[in-house]
């Protein structure tokens, strides 16, 4: 395995990240979508740090039949898809393995969907800069279609952000979105969990009460500048 201190948990992993992020710091054009389920702890701690509305974006990996830990694809909300042409041909998956993987998690998505947001609107993307976050990125077929469809709200700008990530996977984003940040990206790079010490499944629970944490933050927040007092020159010492 490659010599890299691993991260704590997803929480710690996030606090570093914004640290990368800090330009985008308390700016109104700028919004955090978090990938569920484990990446909406790292998102919570980036927007909690630069002051950012976060949401989420529903994306599911299509695991290949036998062999759930290799992405054949994936699939997010609004039914965009990207499959994974190499892994379709070394498995030799069938289409009808595809259809069946692809009608399953779209149900999965749509649940999500309506139990993460709640009465909660969509955040506006259109003219922001997006930041797309995730806890790590293996294949990166999840990100790639979060990507994608993140395009079709016309934002000025996509950001994928990540702890870790697989070397490829990090090179090939970058060639379709405005900016990556990872903060590493070891080689051998195995599995995501590897890279952190705390690696326990993130549940719905923790999803929404992080959620709806960031948007009474984020109102703080708000709240507070609006509340500030205007700043008057001095009068000029006599």
């Amino acid at each position: 395995m490659a010599q890299l201190q691993r991260f704590s948990n997803r929480m710690a992993a996030g606090e570093l990240l914004a640290g990368r992020l800090a330009s985008y710091a308390d700016r109104v054009d700028v919004v955090v979508l978090a990938l569920p389920r484990g990446g909406v702890p790292v998102a919570y701690a980036v927007a909690h740090a630069l002051h950012l509305p976060l949401d989420v974006l529903i994306v599911r990996k299509l695991g290949a039949p036998d062999h759930q830990e290799y992405a054949m694809g994936a699939i997010a909300s609004g039914g965009l898809s990207v499959l994974n042409q190499d892994v379709l041909q070394m498995l030799n998956i069938s289409r009808q393995a595809v259809d069946e993987a692809m009608r399953r998690e779209t149900i999965e998505v749509s649940r999500r969907e309506k139990l993460y947001r709640a009465n909660r609107p969509k955040l506006h993307l259109r003219g922001c800069t997006v930041i797309l976050i995730d806890d790590g990125l293996a294949t990166g077929a999840t990100m790639q279609v979060a990507v994608r469809a993140v395009r079709t709200a016309d934002p000025a700008r996509v950001v994928v952000a990540t702890p870790v990530s697989a070397p490829e996977s990090c090179r090939f984003l970058a060639s379709i979105a405005d900016e990556v940040v990872c903060l590493a990206t070891p080689d051998p790079f195995y599995a995501v969990g590897l890279w952190y010490e705390d690696f326990r499944q993130t549940d719905d629970a923790e999803v929404i009460g992080l959620l709806e944490q960031a948007e009474r933050e984020y109102a703080q927040a708000k709240m507070n500048v609006e509340r500030k007092p205007p700043v008057h020159d001095r009068p000029a010492a006599r």
